[in-house]
């Protein structure tokens, strides 16, 4: 059986893919000698009509396609929802500063997201990170860009889900967020290193990593009372001990802003015109570990809930 943190991913995915597909009973509706469809759902319970589109036998057959998909996709919603219960998982009740901060990243997941890709030296501008979430297309992007930039954006999705956010902030939802991450990369995705790795301009080389020793370290951290600085040395964590082969501050970055959010206390995200500036305490917390990279993140990267 799935951890818990891998049905909460698969029924945040099972539910988007629901959302983005026409589908439900069909109606024809003529006027002015054109034939136009809708369709008739049930969303979270109640009903709801949609315009589909000028009837085309393409399109109606797509819906009926789309029909038999929602289906099997709703069936699988309800195996996740008995697995979950075994496990003995609870969603919980979101407060108002959770359901707050859950609008304020989503309302700033773009921005978010071409920060993060600036931090690991993706190669886009803030219009075309805007085009690739709204689903358009881009030019001058290379494929490997283009997917790091979509995992992003199905991570921050991930985490902002109503039965994600509510989970306690852990291991296994951090090795989630890499597997999302990395998605498309690596065979590893999602899970520890097994080989050495080095880090571009530093003389640092992490050592490998113990998954008991992660899992204690990190129970440590978390067992603190909550606040800001426990969401920094989460982050910090994770990047210096480049638990994965890569990905780590990607992942390092959206493991911290669960952390905080699903407390409501706000967002941490690296302003892309100090990712300079960041690299530069990176590299002296790696080597020296010199902690005025603490002050910095504090100081110019969060954003707080009040």
């Amino acid at each position: 059986m799935a951890n818990v943190a891998e049905l909460l991913h698969e029924q945040e995915l099972l539910k988007s893919r629901i959302n983005k597909m026409i589908h439900g009973s069909v109606e024809i509706r003529e006027q002015n000698e054109k034939k136009y469809i809708y369709v008739h759902f049930r969303d979270e319970g109640i009903s709801t009509s949609k315009y589909a589109g000028e009837y085309s036998i393409e399109l109606n057959n797509l819906i009926l396609e789309n029909n038999r998909v929602v289906r099997e996709y709703k069936k699988r919603l309800k195996e996740i929802k008995k697995e979950l219960e075994l496990l003995q998982y609870e969603s919980l009740e979101l407060t108002d500063n959770i359901k707050i901060n859950i609008d304020l990243a989503r309302r700033n997941m773009v921005d978010s997201i071409y920060k993060q890709a600036m931090l690991e030296g993706v190669a886009t501008t803030y219009s075309d990170t805007e085009t690739i979430v709204n689903g358009g297309k881009v030019k001058d992007m290379t494929a490997s860009d283009i997917s790091k930039v979509v995992n992003l954006k199905h991570a921050w999705e991930f985490i902002l889900g109503e039965g994600v956010i509510t989970y306690p902030t852990n291991y296994a939802i951090l090795c989630q967020i890499n597997e999302i991450v990395e998605e498309g990369f690596s065979y590893t995705a999602g899970r520890i290193r097994s080989v050495p790795v080095s880090i571009g301009g530093s003389t640092y080389i992490p050592p490998l990593p113990y998954e008991p020793q992660v899992k204690e370290d990190l129970s440590t951290l978390l067992s603190k009372d909550a606040s800001y600085d426990v969401a920094i040395e989460l982050l910090l964590y994770v990047m210096k001990k480049q638990l994965y082969l890569d990905g780590n501050k990607r992942t390092a970055v959206i493991f911290a802003n669960h952390y905080l959010i699903s407390r409501g206390m706000g967002l941490i995200v690296i302003p892309a015109e100090l990712v300079s500036e960041f690299k530069g305490h990176l590299i002296k917390y790696y080597e020296e570990n010199d902690i005025s990279i603490k002050d910095f993140l504090y100081n110019k990267c969060l954003t707080k809930i009040l």
